[in-house]
């Protein structure tokens, strides 16, 4: 089974919407598990109490995400206005967290990883609004 399958399965699939939106949970997904797995590891380096910030965005993000990735889940026939509030709110907690991974890339993998990760959803997200 592939998210991709499970949308055009729908009866009221849109079939130009279903590859930009398969992509999209498929990544959002993918993002919240790279947040939740960073936060983790963040508590686990030499000094935590100083990757508060980033342990706080990588929780945040990852349930935005989730959330996302579910709201977009029942939006095979369209995007509600509501759904694209979802997104425009996940766009923003993926640059957010991003944008605090990247304050650690250079010295902790698992930050270049979760930052990486958060800048596809973000695109992904943003493509989605655009299609």
């Amino acid at each position: 089974m592939s998210t991709a399958q499970m949308i055009t399965s729908s009866p009221q699939s849109d079939a130009a919407l279903s590859g930009p939106l398969s992509e999209a949970i498929d990544q959002l997904l993918a993002c919240a598990a790279s947040c939740a797995i960073c936060a983790e590891a963040c508590l686990h380096e030499d000094d935590p109490r100083s990757q508060v910030d980033c342990i706080s965005s990588n929780s945040d993000c990852a349930d935005v995400c989730m959330a996302t990735a579910r709201v977009l889940g029942r939006a095979s026939a369209g995007l509600s206005a509501m759904a694209r509030l979802q997104v425009e709110a996940c766009i923003e907690a993926c640059r957010t967290c991003g944008d605090e991974c990247d304050r650690h890339a250079s010295h902790m993998e698992h930050c270049a990883i979760c930052r990486d990760a958060c800048r596809e959803c973000e695109r992904l997200c943003q493509a989605l609004l655009s299609s």
